[in-house]
């Protein structure tokens, strides 16, 4: 009877601490992360102002900056970051990113500032430039395919895997296995003899942050097995470790999620997909663009007039023909995905050509 006891104790003590465990998990989840209002530094501009501190933590608590190797970035009393006055950045020489160190509450935040050399020709390259290199879809040489073409930003999706890795794979199948019933390594190997296997999202930002031109706009998938706020949060966890804020954008499906992401990270771009919400509740929701695919467009002229007006950011996906393509590209939406990315920038470089002839 006395071992019967002890055993029942040791259950509940074992069961109490799970859930505390988990409520524990649930909140830090839940918990508004600290973040920067923008990780981007603009060029050739001395002084400039760059980001204000986005805190949960009383408006009073000391904020200053405790490591600065550059000694480029000043703070104000409102916690604000700047260059210094005598302090400008130029493009191309050599540098891609600064870090530096902030104290907060007793707290110090390691950040990256990265250095605004990102490319703005309005190509988004749908899962990477794939099609016409033949390589996989949402794969590392898919991206660096998309850099080396010059594209502003490459798109990728995520799943997390059955040992909560983020991953990168568009459909919830590939090699043969299930994403969320597989592991990481089983993705990887599956996929390795095709040149192309599968990357966790760890070595892809690694890889992805070793360049400063091409954006990444990661897709949170919606999970068939109710992760998707888990995937959400290991990818902030994931993102706010890697200090790569600066080079990725959010888009999704799943509504829900996107609010949750802005709600944790107030910094975060992020922006729909699937077109059932008005430019109005984008905005109140704190949702930095609308992704739409180009049917919405089609049917509603005056989309993007009236998000550019609410501040909101327009993607139009997926656009694949020259018609199509042109029509966008003299149109004011401000990217376009496309599964051919040589095709748009082959249109972008004629028309700069006519414009010059023109002049």
């Amino acid at each position: 009877m006395c071992n019967r006891n002890k055993i029942n104790r040791l259950f509940g003590l074992a069961f109490l601490i799970m859930l505390w465990t988990i409520s524990g998990s649930i909140l830090l989840a839940q918990t508004p992360l600290i973040t920067l209002s923008n990780y981007v530094i603009p060029l050739n501009s001395k002084g400039a102002y760059i980001a204000s501190i986005c805190s949960h933590l009383k408006a009073d608590q000391p904020v200053k900056i405790v490591a600065d190797t550059a000694k480029l970035f000043a703070l104000d009393k409102n916690g604000k970051i700047y260059l210094r006055k005598s302090k400008l950045v130029r493009a191309n020489d050599g540098i891609r990113a600064y870090g530096i160190t902030l104290e907060l509450a007793r707290k110090r935040y390691e950040v990256e500032l990265v250095k605004d050399e990102f490319l703005r020709n309005k190509v988004i390259a749908h899962r990477g430039a794939w099609r016409a290199q033949r390589v996989m879809q949402n794969s590392i040489r898919s991206f660096q395919r998309a850099v080396a073409l010059g594209c502003a930003c490459s798109e990728f999706d995520v799943w997390l895997s059955e040992d909560r890795q983020v991953v990168l794979s568009h459909d919830a199948h590939i090699g043969g296995l299930s994403v969320e019933q597989s592991t990481a390594e089983e993705l990887y190997n599956a996929t390795l003899k095709g040149g192309d296997p599968v990357p966790t999202l760890i070595d892809f930002i690694k890889l992805a942050k070793q360049q400063n031109q091409t954006k990444m706009i990661l897709e949170i998938k919606s999970s068939p097995m109710g992760r998707t706020l888990e995937l959400a949060d290991s990818v902030l966890a994931i993102v706010h470790r890697l200090k790569a804020q600066g080079y990725i954008e959010y888009i999704s499906f799943d509504y829900a999620v996107l609010c949750h992401i802005v709600a944790r990270d107030p910094s975060a771009r992020a922006a729909y997909l699937y077109g059932n919400k008005t430019v109005d509740e984008l905005k109140t929701d704190g949702l930095t663009g609308l992704d739409y695919d180009f049917y919405h467009y089609r049917n509603d002229p005056t989309l993007i007039k009236r998000a550019k007006a609410a501040g909101l950011w327009t993607n139009v996906w997926t656009v694949n023909t020259v018609e199509e393509l042109n029509k966008y590209l003299d149109s004011e939406v401000d990217w376009i995905t496309t599964d051919e990315p040589e095709h748009l920038l082959k249109l972008i470089n004629e028309q700069k050509n006519k414009n010059l002839d023109d002049e």
